[in-house]
């Protein structure tokens, strides 16, 4: 896979998941506040922030929440994996809670609401994730040629990791 390195919005990008972090952990406060005393999977209209909850999801979005927020704050590609991962649970956790949601395998106590939260969110993180990549400069300028290199003349440029060609056996003329 071939992300950018260094994108010019990677910090905007990070500060995103860092606010989807912050939200996840105040929701999961608020959710944990409020249904103090509740069954742990109980299926309740007890909402915090909006949105439906029980003990269960509260504590699981603290964890996350702090999970996210502590990528965002720490850096150094842990959040660009963390992100990117996130990004891909988060959508599972919507579908998933879609068709489980009128069943009684909703244990997180799922709405529309939710699912569709929880889709946003996967949606900033996975961006998140995409554009958070960072390294050298050298690292920077190898991924951009690799990138670009069908884009005008196909010459063959060794890198490091890879040789890059936009079609191999093909000749190309010079610009």
């Amino acid at each position: 896979m071939h992300l950018p390195i260094n994108h010019r919005l990677g910090g905007f990008y990070r500060f995103l998941a860092g606010l989807a972090g912050l939200y996840l952990l105040a929701f999961g406060i608020v959710g944990l506040t409020k249904t103090r005393g509740q069954d742990f999977f109980e299926r309740s209209t007890t909402e915090a922030l909006g949105l439906r909850t029980n003990p269960a999801f509260a504590i699981l979005s603290i964890v996350v929440g702090a999970i996210v927020l502590l990528g965002a704050l720490i850096g150094r590609n842990w959040d660009h994996y963390i992100n990117f991962a996130g990004g891909v649970i988060f959508w599972l956790a919507g579908l998933i809670g879609l068709l489980v949601m009128s069943t009684e395998a909703n244990i997180l106590n799922f709405n529309i609401s939710t699912a569709i939260v929880s889709f946003i969110i996967g949606t900033v993180l996975f961006l998140s994730g995409l554009y958070g990549k960072k390294g050298t400069t050298e690292e920077a300028v190898h991924e951009e040629i690799f990138r670009h290199s069908g884009r005008g003349a196909a010459a063959v440029i060794p890198t490091p990791e890879h040789t890059v060609s936009a079609h191999p056996g093909v000749a190309h003329p010079e610009e």
